[in-house]
């Protein structure tokens, strides 16, 4: 797992798209019970180089009902983003995240690890590479179906402040589908 993870955080095959260079940014342990798979670093995650160092890894926290000790325990949690370098900005936002990363490392990072018991997928990108045909015709309905996918994942919405509109039209993800994230997040690792 160290040469793998060496390998990644060396990678450039994409430093040619990337307006502010490479920094892959991941955490992952070949002991973690559970793997995040989100879409890409923004550009704080970029300068610091810790996964989920934002606004939107407060709220992921929260979402999970996890300490900051435990959600960057990479013997517990695998950080996997879908582009592992911030892909710039874009006129909505960050830009998507560079699609030669997850077919280049993800299958042999997860082969690491053997003792996952959920995979986490956030937002979209992740939702469709992972999902595949079985993706609903959008986020809203994927994150609705969240049973359907369980036990191997569970969707979630990206949990950026961007997102405070989704929520606010969505009371049911909090209501329905938070407390089940909590307690298969207290099943897996404590």
């Amino acid at each position: 797992m160290k040469l793998l993870l060496e390998q990644i955080r060396s990678c450039n095959i994409c430093s040619a798209h990337l307006p502010q260079g490479t920094n892959p940014v991941l955490q992952a342990g070949s002991s973690a019970k559970l793997v995040i798979i989100g879409q890409a670093p923004g550009s704080k995650v970029h300068q610091s180089g810790i996964p989920w160092d934002d606004a939107s890894g407060n709220q992921l926290r929260k979402w999970l009902g996890v300490s900051e000790d435990v959600f960057y325990n990479p013997n517990k949690v695998a950080l996997v983003p879908m582009g592992f370098c911030y892909p710039g900005k874009g006129s909505s936002g960050d830009l998507p995240p560079r699609p030669e990363c997850a077919p280049q490392w993800h299958k042999s990072l997860l082969a690491h690890m053997k003792n996952v018991s959920l995979t986490i997928l956030i937002g979209q990108y992740a939702q469709g590479y992972y999902l595949k045909e079985r993706l609903k015709n959008n986020l809203t309905e994927t994150v609705r179906a969240y049973n359907e996918y369980l036990p191997e994942y569970l969707p979630l919405p990206h949990p950026s402040p961007r997102n405070r509109f989704w929520l606010s039209n969505n009371l049911w993800f909090a209501d329905d589908v938070l407390p089940v994230l909590q307690k298969k997040v207290i099943e897996i690792l404590f």
